[in-house]
């Protein structure tokens, strides 16, 4: 009878685990897609390649100290209303400037 009894409790925290496994899947699905809209955004301000968006964010995550996750929140909040922490724009400036706006190529001469 032992057994069956540990085979419940095996099963349970096979269950505990999976849950966990699912939330941090949930997580990080909705932190990609915040990410990716931070660059999205970078990229239509900056005139920068996606490539350099996510290296400007990633920039100003180590300059700042602060998650990347975070630096792309604040990011979308000041697309949103307009207000982002003076140190984040200072830095995402410099940023911006280390990974240069992409030059857009001259139209073809006819």
């Amino acid at each position: 009878m032992e057994s069956g009894s540990s085979a419940s409790h095996d099963e349970s925290d096979r269950v505990v685990e999976l849950e966990a496994e699912v939330q941090q899947l949930k997580e990080a699905v909705t932190s990609h897609a915040v990410v990716d809209q931070a660059i999205g955004m970078v990229v239509a301000l900056g005139r920068v390649s996606p490539d350099q968006g996510w290296a400007v964010l990633k920039d100003v995550s180590q300059h700042t100290n602060i998650k990347l996750r975070n630096v792309a929140e604040l990011i979308l909040v000041w697309g949103r209303e307009g207000d982002i922490p003076p140190d984040i724009r200072a830095e995402l400036e410099d940023a911006l400037d280390r990974h240069g706006p992409t030059q857009i190529p001259e139209a073809p001469s006819e």
